[in-house]
């Protein structure tokens, strides 16, 4: 077993169908896996570049693993792709997903529209959602978390795409270490919003891998955080702040419901390419 050859991605495919998922899923987690052990893409394997041996050898380790352990192949191999860069994950951290890539351009469409140089990501994780803001824009991003080992990750994917001094990490939960003359323009969160009763119902990918802080809410809506977040944004809010999340499936309403409830207006919620209500976002007008 020496080139991709002798390993064929069809063979492959159907030891994921064996294991019970979609060819669909097979196809673009073989892709995936190729690209972050060699770097190279499925045009490149078209045209006849191939990976090495050694590439090989843990490309077939990669799937076997993943396909016994039903563990996320973005944990095994320590690395997922967001908004076309690859970040560093584990199981310490949540695993970027495509929606969350609305919330990003929202909050570069805010910032650029407005000119905010101050901005929050609460519950940062890897450091995702903060860096793409920091790299497509002019904003400075604070993101924190209660995680050690998240925030060492994200400071790693923040060194790893030259945005030292752009995005910056601390350790606090929510709000608190941060400095009552901290001020923000706009506040961002991608906060746990699934009801623990929801557990036994999702995927054992999400269920036994992910971190269980970074998913599940504590009251029985999977709104506590929408709710702490917005009673205490004014706080650390410019005048004419932004406060933008993204919301769980059937959520959004509920969390407009919040944040009328605590000063916000303007409110305008977007879908994502599902149809599903997935970013919420809106102002707090300074007071007259």
């Amino acid at each position: 077993m020496n080139t991709i050859r002798d390993l064929k991605k069809s063979d492959l495919i159907k030891d994921y169908i064996s294991a019970g998922f979609s060819a669909e899923t097979a196809s673009a987690e073989i892709d995936f896996a190729i690209e972050i052990i060699s770097g190279l893409t499925p045009k490149d394997l078209i045209i006849g570049i191939m990976p090495s041996p050694k590439d090989i050898k843990k490309l077939y380790d990669t799937v076997q693993t993943r396909l016994a352990a039903r563990q996320p192949i973005a944990q095994i191999l320590g690395y997922s792709f967001f908004m076309g860069n690859k970040f560093e994950v584990s199981i310490n951290t949540l695993i970027p997903r495509p929606e969350t890539e609305l919330l990003v351009k929202k909050s570069v469409e805010i910032i650029k529209n407005n000119g905010f140089k101050q901005v929050i990501d609460i519950g940062t994780g890897c450091g995702c959602i903060a860096c793409m803001i920091a790299k497509n824009t002019d904003a400075q991003v604070l993101g924190v978390d209660i995680s050690n080992d998240a925030l060492k990750i994200a400071l790693n994917n923040a060194m790893h795409l030259d945005l030292m001094n752009r995005a910056l990490f601390r350790k606090s939960d929510l709000f608190s270490k941060i400095r009552e003359e901290e001020k923000f323009d706009l506040i961002v969160s991608n906060p746990p919003y699934i009801p623990l009763s929801q557990k036994p119902h999702l995927q054992s990918e999400v269920r036994d891998f992910e971190p269980q802080s970074a998913l599940f809410t504590k009251d029985s809506a999977g709104l506590e955080f929408y709710e702490k977040i917005s009673q205490n944004a004014y706080r650390y809010l410019t005048p004419g702040g932004y406060l933008a999340f993204e919301t769980g499936i059937n959520q959004a309403c509920d969390v407009k419901d919040i944040m009328q409830a605590n000063g916000f207006e303007n409110i305008e919620i977007l879908n994502d390419v599902s149809g599903i209500q997935r970013v919420i976002s809106g102002t707090l007008p300074q007071k007259s």
